[in-house]
């Protein structure tokens, strides 16, 4: 066993953040992930945040991680690959471009009709 419980450390650097992934055992010789976010403060030093998940609570974290990581995914790539726009066709609604968006290129959804019974008609 590595320093205070230490059984796995590996860290991930990017611009402004270093995330570190530490796995612990603790006195009890429960298991736990810590995850600490480091990033330089402008006034000097460094800003630390951390959670703690045990083991015993990991598959439910990761179910919601990984239901968040999709709707995140989905929503990135949206916002990064304009849909070209088609032909409004009877019963679409297109969506507006806000006023203050010159500079971007404005995105059009289509939205599908609602098909109703003849019957109601």
């Amino acid at each position: 066993m590595g320093i205070r419980g230490e059984l796995f450390s590996t860290k991930v650097s990017l611009q402004n953040r270093t995330y570190f992934f530490n796995v612990k055992e603790n006195r009890m010789g429960d298991l736990y992930l810590n995850i600490v976010e480091s990033k330089n403060k402008e006034t000097g030093g460094f800003e630390r945040q951390s959670i703690v998940l045990f083991a015993e609570d990991l598959q439910e974290f990761l179910k919601g991680f990984d239901g968040s990581l999709k709707v995140l995914e989905k929503a990135y790539k949206e916002k990064r690959e304009p849909v070209e726009p088609r032909e409004q066709k009877k019963g679409y609604a297109k969506k507006s471009t806000p006023k203050n968006s010159a500079s971007k290129k404005p995105v059009v959804r289509a939205v599908k009709p609602v098909k109703r019974n003849p019957k109601e008609s």
